[in-house]
């Protein structure tokens, strides 16, 4: 698709550091900088489901400041002055109020789109028709929008989104009232959800106008905007870093969705169809894997014996993986560094990181 809109904005959220992808991904390369699929980076993949629709002198991202040389470096066409170093890790909220205000001082009052760097979503032009879908209707309306994605199964670790009432239908796209957000549910709890028809996964992608979004963050986190616009008056001056780095030290962090969404006053939500993962961590690629006739989900040269339901994943083109009467584990194979862990135990993987960290 290819229709360019000279009053969007498409804001990238790229500062995660991507622990549960170790080894493969690092604190110096996370992973929305690592190829997991092909040869387009998480990163990238991002960029190109916007490119064609946003300019590229529009595209915002916001990442760690120890990062900006990565992003242009893989997204050569996003001008410098676009790919902008957050001085500490604040959540989303922090992330939508500065790409909101700076959107602001450059554009005016756009249509912002704000996405996330870790999100597989196929087939593109879909997703494309789904986000200009929600563009002109916050545009006319002034709602908040987010994306809700129909659940295929009782999914545990994502958030839900409640809808209410359709506000409208554009060529199979259905757009709601969102009545509520739902935290990540236990089993049971998102079994219900999934019976009642009425819930979405909540996909962490956003379309406002800057007016509206700047309407509730005065309203809900105002010492967000005080200290922010602040530190984006210097922005293109020699004082930007240092101011960026002084008030970002104020903020508390907290997600967009507990300090903004679920007060707001109008939120909407358009319906995806197309298919989409956050990819979150090693077990959310295995769809994406060869598989063999036990279960087990491969990438490079491994042999297994007796060995069903494992994830196997090595980066090393003349190395060999043999597992034998192992069921149910991750082994990862990344330069000089293995990760072996099981399934049930991969939300350790951050844990276990950090002390690795704390101890080198």
């Amino acid at each position: 698709m290819e229709n360019i809109d000279k009053n969007l904005v498409a804001v990238i959220m790229a500062g995660g550091v991507g622990t549960r992808f170790w080894p493969l991904s690092t604190h110096e390369k996370p992973k929305q900088f690592i190829q997991l699929f092909d040869e387009r980076s998480l990163l990238q993949k991002s960029y190109d489901r916007v490119a064609g629709i946003v300019p590229d002198e529009r595209i915002i991202v916001l990442t760690n400041e120890h990062f900006t040389p990565l992003v242009s470096e893989q997204l050569p066409k996003v001008p410098i002055q676009n790919i902008i170093g957050e001085p500490e890790r604040k959540d989303t909220a922090a992330a939508v109020c500065l790409g909101t205000l700076v959107a602001m001082k450059r554009f005016g009052n756009p249509v912002i789109i704000v996405l996330t760097a870790d999100h597989l979503i196929e087939p593109v032009d879909l997703f494309q028709r789904t986000m200009l879908s929600a563009v002109e209707a916050a545009r006319k309306t002034g709602a908040l929008y987010t994306f809700g994605i129909r659940p295929t199964y009782p999914a545990t670790g994502y958030g839900y989104l409640e809808i209410g009432e359709k506000t409208a239908e554009d060529g199979g796209i259905e757009h709601f009232r969102l009545i509520s957000f739902k935290e990540k549910p236990n089993a049971e709890t998102a079994g219900r959800y999934l019976e009642s028809g009425r819930c979405l996964w909540n996909s962490g992608m956003f379309v406002w106008t800057a007016d509206a979004i700047f309407g509730e963050l005065m309203l809900h986190l105002p010492e967000y905007v005080e200290h922010l616009n602040k530190a984006v008056e210097k922005m293109g001056t020699a004082q930007w870093d240092e101011a960026l780095r002084n008030r970002f030290a104020a903020l508390k962090r907290i997600s967009i969705d507990f300090a903004v969404m679920e007060k707001a006053r109008d939120v909407r939500c358009v319906t995806g169809e197309f298919s989409w993962k956050d990819v979150g961590g090693w077990l959310a690629i295995q769809d994406f894997l060869a598989c063999d006739a036990n279960g087990n989900y491969i990438k490079g040269r491994v042999h297994a014996l007796d060995a069903q339901g494992n994830l196997v994943f090595c980066d090393q083109p003349h190395e060999t993986l043999a597992l034998v009467g192992v069921s149910d584990v991750v082994v990862v194979r990344a330069g000089v560094k293995t990760l072996v862990a099981h399934k049930d135990r991969l939300e350790d993987v951050k844990q276990i990181v950090e002390s690795m960290l704390a101890q080198s």
